[in-house]
């Protein structure tokens, strides 16, 4: 036994002396004898084997004209149209639903199937009765997807990372008694200078209990993580990273890490928003890429992006399952997801799974991308850095004449003088669409930069 699945079932065994165990007690919407044949059958669930008309429609957008004159004057919005029929139609290359699944009519059926039945579900905390079988099937899925032994759904992906990090700095507090952790007794958490805000922010939640000891190393970079990992002396360490960053498109040198992990044993923590269906062959994520599904301990994910819907989801032990439950916050006072998100999440693992064609598809649309401009890529996030703020806006704005969603970032996304433009890539597009925002770009910003 690791020290840490030793240090997991201390904590837990603290919490059911002190009955703070939460649990997870799904109800079931079927009555028993139709449960089985109302469950959705994978076989009755309509897939496609090339781009079908839906999803250009996702991609293809449009915007009044009211919307549109703001946007290229710069002019502050709160949502607000002044009723024009007048429109501008955009490609779009700012979305994250890289495999085109928020628009597949099979996932609108089983979302629409289960709110005529159901409606929204019974609406409240998972812990209280907001947990369904519905839940539990989509977690079972996301499970096996991950290769896991277990995983909690959460409301967001946001949620997600605040929920763990909040529940691993509760580890030290109980393992301490109550007390609060001497030096030696915290958690040390070891982040990437460019996690998530998620992760910074639960982090920053979790040192307000006093039981945690923050190191941040510089981007991917495993020589300084290995130095500050070799002078820590708390025996609890943990490591935590994005697997693909969200606002550089970089992937975390997986290789390494695991090697680091298994020399100074910590915990191997990764957020795969942005690789869930998108890398491995089957859709894995990036540890399924770099076979080292066994060597990360929690995998955190959302369902927002290559899922196409909402919520986010930890994959992990049941053990750390349990302590999560029961100690983060985020997780414990949040209404669950609406039953109908859950089935449509469900739906969409299972066409993910038979639609191969689409991982295809969005790696071909990388390989057009690099061999039109020569700028090496890793993943469908494409992140060209300008500089400044109103370099970034004018980008913006020209690309958006020609007909392009893409928007700059700013910050606090980035640190000053690193704006950019952020582009997406995704089953939706064709290699026509990449010419022609290549095209459009070529005018806007120098590919040599």
């Amino acid at each position: 036994m690791r020290l840490w699945d030793h240090w997991v079932e201390e904590a837990l065994q603290k919490l059911q002396q002190l009955q703070l165990v939460g649990s997870l007690r799904p109800i079931h919407l079927h009555s028993a004898p139709a449960l089985e044949a109302q469950k959705p059958i994978e076989d009755d669930f309509n897939v496609f084997d090339e781009l079908q008309p839906w999803d250009r429609s996702a991609v293809q957008v449009q915007i009044t004209e009211a919307t549109f004159q703001k946007w290229v004057h710069d002019i502050p919005s709160s949502g607000d149209d002044d009723g024009t029929q007048s429109f501008k139609k955009l490609l779009l290359f700012s979305t994250n639903d890289y495999m085109g699944l928020g628009s597949h009519p099979t996932i609108g059926k089983a979302a629409a199937k289960v709110a005529l039945e159901h409606g929204m579900g019974p609406r409240s905390s998972a812990l209280i009765c907001g947990y369904t079988d519905y839940h539990r099937l989509l977690e079972s899925c996301l499970a096996d997807l991950k290769e896991k032994e277990d995983c909690l759904l959460c409301p967001t992906g946001f949620a997600a990372n605040t929920s763990l990090m909040v529940a691993l700095g509760s580890i030290g507090a109980l393992l301490a008694a109550g007390k609060t952790p001497l030096p030696d007794e915290k958690i040390a958490i070891f982040s990437d200078a460019l996690n998530h805000a998620s992760i910074i922010d639960g982090i920053r939640i979790a040192d307000k209990q006093k039981s945690v000891q923050i190191f941040v190393y510089r981007h991917c970079d495993m020589s300084h993580l290995d130095a500050l990992l070799s002078s820590c002396k708390i025996m609890k360490k943990v490591v935590v990273t994005d697997s693909v960053f969200s606002m550089d498109g970089d992937v975390a040198p997986m290789v390494e890490l695991v090697k680091l992990r298994k020399e100074h044993d910590f915990l191997l923590v990764i957020d795969d928003a942005h690789g869930t269906l998108i890398f491995g062959k089957n859709g894995g994520g990036v540890a399924e890429e770099f076979n080292c599904e066994r060597d990360v301990d929690i995998c955190v994910g959302t369902l927002s992006k290559a899922v196409g819907c909402q919520g986010g989801f930890i994959a992990c032990s049941k053990k750390w399952k349990q302590l999560i439950q029961s100690r983060g916050r985020s997780f414990i006072f949040s209404t669950s997801t609406p039953v109908p998100i859950a089935a449509a999440a469900h739906a969409a693992l299972i066409v993910a799974r038979k639609e191969t064609w689409r991982r295809r598809a969005i790696w071909n649309r990388v390989e057009d991308f690099h061999a039109l401009t020569g700028i090496p890529i890793k993943s469908p996030i494409i992140s060209l850095v300008v500089g400044s703020e109103e370099k970034a806006l004018q980008a913006s704005q020209s690309l958006l004449k020609y007909g392009f969603h893409v928007t700059a970032i700013r910050p606090p996304s980035v640190p000053p003088n690193s704006c950019r433009l952020r582009v997406t890539l995704s089953a939706m597009h064709t290699r026509h669409d990449i010419e022609k925002l290549v095209d459009a770009l070529s005018r806007c910003i120098n590919f040599q930069d």
